[in-house]
């Protein structure tokens, strides 16, 4: 007797072979790879993928490994770092303590702050830093990124990172150009915002998240504690650099934790995007108000949207978000008008070309419009 193959286990079996490379001039191969083959090609250990429609996960897996010493797999549960996406959850917190009445989205954030103040400057004297402005990275504050520290190392608290100090690798956070007058991709800016919700909450950051996005969500897999919590410590993928090596330590400490801190699972992370699309389209099961999602995904003048990226029109309209920390380069993306896309996390500094690959052949695989950015 023929087996029969469910609908959603072909068409994934059906995106597993239907890999096309696309090299760095953006031309793409006339033949298609395996995911398990571009994986040794670009010396990838591991992927998870989720994918979803109709507000449901369709399916997730796990390719590769997570551990190259031990040969421990990767599976859906594996934790792997946001990195950067870690800022649209950030995002959507700051809207819900804005909701709740907390926090002042278009106001001087010194106005808020208690435990530390952004610096004057000249840049400062007519237009101030908002919380508005950080998310859509027009506030006019530096420091693009971090890099993490080592295990070993000492970590600095969110202060200390803010105003610099001895033990911090990042420069200090300041403004460098006027407020609200062009785009600057601000890492720091997401921790003056992180500070800022602490302050007007009077609760730590993870347990924010937790709290308003994560036990709300079922996100039973995604924290920003660090140490991370006992029963998802042992589900942890290291990262590997671009030759393939293990992160000393496995992987690096992000204390700005609301800029890249976040450990979560593609499982997790299509929860929250469906959880925000429902918000934007007014449906039942959204994590904000319906404005609030709007304001977030309406394009502000030079830049992307209110702490997530957007990109396409009418049915091809979508948000989404990259992320890359030491040995992690993940990608997330949705529809806005309906409740469907992908999630892929890699434990590799080489990830980013995969991530493009895998969302081309997605969109391919299922009759989506394009979900890759710009394209």
């Amino acid at each position: 007797m023929d087996t029969v193959v469910p609908p959603t286990a072909s068409l994934r079996t059906q995106f597993e072979n239907n890999i096309i490379r696309i090299n760095e001039n953006g031309i793409s191969d006339s033949v298609a790879t395996t995911i398990e083959n571009r994986m040794k090609e670009l010396n990838i250990p591991g992927i998870s993928i989720a994918v979803f429609d109709n507000n449901e996960i369709l399916w997730a897996k796990g390719y590769g490994l997570k551990n190259k010493e031990n040969g421990e797999t990767v599976n859906e549960r594996i934790l792997f770092q946001a990195a950067s996406i870690s800022k649209p959850v950030a995002s959507v917190i700051a809207f819900k303590l804005m909701e709740q009445g907390k926090l002042k989205l278009d106001q001087d954030v010194n106005l808020q702050l208690r435990s530390w103040k952004v610096p004057e400057n000249k840049f400062t004297i007519k237009e101030k830093v908002t919380a508005s402005r950080i998310m859509s990275h027009t506030s006019g504050l530096g420091t693009s990124g971090f890099e993490g520290y080592n295990k070993k190392d000492s970590v600095p608290t969110l202060v200390q990172v803010l105003e610099g100090s001895s033990i911090t690798n990042s420069e200090p956070v300041r403004v460098i150009q006027i407020p609200g007058e062009s785009e600057y991709y601000s890492g720091g800016g997401m921790e003056v915002l992180q500070l800022l919700m602490e302050d007007v909450s009077e609760i730590k950051f993870p347990e924010l998240a937790e709290a308003l996005i994560f036990e709300p969500l079922k996100m039973e897999n995604s924290t920003f504690q660090y140490p991370l919590p006992e029963k998802l410590n042992d589900y942890t993928s290291n990262g590997f650099d671009s030759n393939g090596k293990t992160i000393d330590g496995g992987y690096h400490l992000y204390p700005e934790k609301a800029a890249a801190g976040l450990w979560t699972t593609p499982s997790d992370l299509a929860k929250f995007m469906i959880a925000l699309g429902k918000s934007y389209r007014g449906e039942k099961g959204g994590v904000l108000h319906q404005d609030s999602a709007q304001l977030m995904m309406k394009r502000v003048p030079g830049a992307g949207g209110t702490g997530i990226g957007i990109d396409g029109k009418g049915d091809a309209f979508r948000f989404r978000h990259t992320g890359g920390n030491a040995g992690f380069s993940c990608y997330a993306v949705s529809f806005a008008n309906v409740g469907r896309g992908v999630v892929i996390m890699t434990n590799s500094d080489n990830g980013f070309p995969m991530n493009h690959e895998i969302v081309r052949a997605v969109s391919e695989v299922y009759d989506w419009p394009p979900m890759w950015m710009r394209e």
